[in-house]
């Protein structure tokens, strides 16, 4: 039986991660969305380096890849459910290779970008912490 100390501790990493994962979800799925629609106000000279002519794929990307397991490591973090610790490694090392492989391709051009990264980076250890509770 876990003490109260170690039961706070537990709660404070676990709404926190699952809210942050959640944040990612609904981040990603609304510029999935946008990418789809066609992101008007982005330039598609942006992606001239690289293989896609419009903004749709990316946002397919963004939304599937990114948003889903985003939204069902937050579900699974807030529930308790069994997979919870590695859903939120799995959706936190996706963002990340999301977010490189977006600089790869178009280079810096929002603060959004670092702010992905620091987000990416709390998942991982909030992830990595909530797994010392999960055993």
């Amino acid at each position: 039986m876990q003490t109260g100390h170690k039961q706070s501790n537990e709660k404070l990493i676990r709404y926190s991660l699952g809210s942050l994962l959640l944040l990612e979800a609904v981040n990603a799925f609304g510029g999935g969305y946008y990418g789809m629609s066609g992101a008007e106000a982005i330039p598609l000279t942006w992606l001239s380096d690289s293989v896609f002519k419009t903004y749709f794929i990316p946002g397919l990307i963004l939304f599937v890849c990114v948003g889903i397991p985003a939204l069902i490591a937050g579900v699974a973090v807030l529930k308790h459910y069994r997979i919870a610790g590695k859903a939120a490694i799995t959706s936190g090392v996706i963002s990340m290779i999301w977010i490189v492989v977006q600089l790869f391709i178009i280079g810096y051009v929002s603060w959004l970008q670092p702010l992905i990264v620091i987000l990416a980076i709390i998942i991982l250890i909030l992830a990595l912490l909530l797994r010392r509770y999960e055993y």
